[in-house]
């Protein structure tokens, strides 16, 4: 299991967004943005700086060019000069405002990115903060393999060699869906919420020992992969050890920590003879009725207390 620090190039925000260029700087390939909070420099703008963060994007909409509308020509120059002298990753003007000319001025000279869209300035500060939260996401690589069964996103662990990618296959035949296989990217999108996807050079790829390398989506069809799933389950393979006590009831909830997000997890056996495709297609629709507020072993454990009585 690897973590990996996340940023991503300015440039491909720029893209992303349809952002309309005028001034970047000679460097701009090493300009990355490393957080998801959007600012509006309306304080700053006008002198308070205290508790600034200059590693956020700035968004100038009507009311910041309003308020610098209102100053003569020398303390606007002062207020935008002062903004750009502090490093900021970048300034967007929204709303298809024109940019005051000291705004290109200052950009050149202080070598800041400046940018102009069309876009209200809430609906490009919403869509901006979204999808930076996952593309900066905290992030770590596992080694397993990541499926979809009965749309809840089942990630498989174990040692190389016990089978976990002879089971995804068998679950692609019966109907389910290969998300990754060898190495899952999983990105903690949200306080509750984990994804996992597989590195783009092996996606929909999967190694089968004896054959080797399968495109799963030509063999069996585009409705056979997927792109991304949320990790709703973790299930670990290990290889059977008699006398060995392993879990009958499922009274016990156990949980696998990953990013700081606890996912319920359960402890498959692995031996000759045992049908695994079947037994993680029953884990995902026994996980998905204990979600949905029903637990078969609750229930019988008050049955058979009722029985006693």
């Amino acid at each position: 299991m690897s973590n990996q620090n996340n940023k991503i190039k300015l440039s491909r925000v720029v893209e992303e967004f349809n952002l309309k260029t005028v001034y970047e700087p000679d460097n701009i390939d090493n300009v990355f943005v490393i957080r998801p909070d959007i600012s509006r420099p309306g304080l700053p703008l006008a002198g308070f700086y205290k508790d600034f963060e200059h590693e956020r994007i700035q968004l100038i909409g009507n009311m910041e060019t309003s308020y610098l509308n209102s100053l003569d020509e020398k303390a606007r120059y002062d207020a935008i000069e002062a903004l750009f002298a502090l490093n900021i990753v970048c300034l967007i003007v929204t709303n298809g405002i024109t940019p005051f000319p000291e705004m290109a001025e200052l950009a050149e000279k202080y070598e800041t990115p400046l940018y102009t869209s069309t876009e209200p300035t809430s609906s490009i500060t919403a869509a901006m903060y979204n999808r930076l939260n996952v593309m900066l996401a905290e992030r770590v690589t596992v080694h397993g393999v990541l499926v979809e069964v009965y749309g809840e996103g089942v990630l498989i662990l174990g040692d190389s060699g016990i089978g976990k990618s002879e089971t995804a296959i068998e679950l692609v035949k019966r109907g389910h869906r290969l998300i990754a296989d060898d190495s899952v990217d999983i990105k903690r999108v949200s306080s509750t919420t984990l994804v996992g996807e597989a590195p783009e050079l092996i996606r929909h790829y999967i190694e089968l020992r004896g054959i080797g390398i399968v495109d799963v989506s030509r063999i069996f069809g585009m409705g056979s992969v997927k792109n991304s799933e949320k990790i709703q389950l973790v299930i670990n393979f290990e290889l059977w050890e008699p006398g060995k006590e392993y879990e009958r009831l499922g009274m016990d909830d156990t949980m696998t920590d990953i990013l700081g997000i606890s996912v319920p997890s359960i402890t498959v056996p692995v031996k000759p003879g045992r049908n695994l495709a079947v037994i993680i297609e029953i884990a995902a629709m026994n996980n998905r009725q204990r979600k949905m507020g029903y637990n078969a072993a609750a229930e019988l454990n008050k049955k058979l207390i009722s029985y006693d009585k």
